[in-house]
C-alpha cells in the first residue's frame, strides 16, 4: 500500500536478508534487523520501528500532515506501530481482499 501511494518512486522496499539489505544496517545485529522495518535514507542515516513513520510519511504525497502528527505524538505512534506489527497476519488478509 505504501509502494502504491509513493506516486513519485522516492521509495524502494529491499528484503532485510538480502545483500543490500544488509549493507543498508550494516551498523546492526541480525536481531535488531529483523526486530522491525527500518528506513534507510540516502546520506546512510536509518530510524526504525515507529521513529521511522514520521520520516516515512514526509516522503509520500501529501503525507507532511501525517508526519507532523506522528511527531507531535511519538509515543502513540510506537505504540501503533508496535500493536500493527503484532497483528500483520490478520491485517494482510484483512487489507488484501
Amino acid at each position: 500500500m505504501i509502494l502504491r501511494w509513493d506516486r513519485h518512486r522516492r521509495l524502494r522496499a529491499v528484503a532485510i536478508q538480502s545483500d543490500e539489505g544488509g549493507r543498508l544496517l550494516a551498523g546492526m545485529s541480525e536481531e535488531e534487523r529483523l526486530a522491525s522495518w527500518h528506513l534507510a535514507g540516502a546520506d546512510g542515516s536509518v530510524v526504525s520501528a515507529g521513529a521511522a513513520a514520521a520520516p516515512l510519511a514526509r516522503l509520500l504525497p501529501g503525507g507532511r500532515p501525517l508526519a507532523a502528527l506522528f511527531d507531535a505524538f511519538p509515543g502513540a505512534t510506537e505504540r501503533a506501530y508496535r500493536w500493527v506489527a503484532a497483528h500483520r497476519a490478520t491485517l494482510g488478509r484483512v487489507f488484501s481482499r
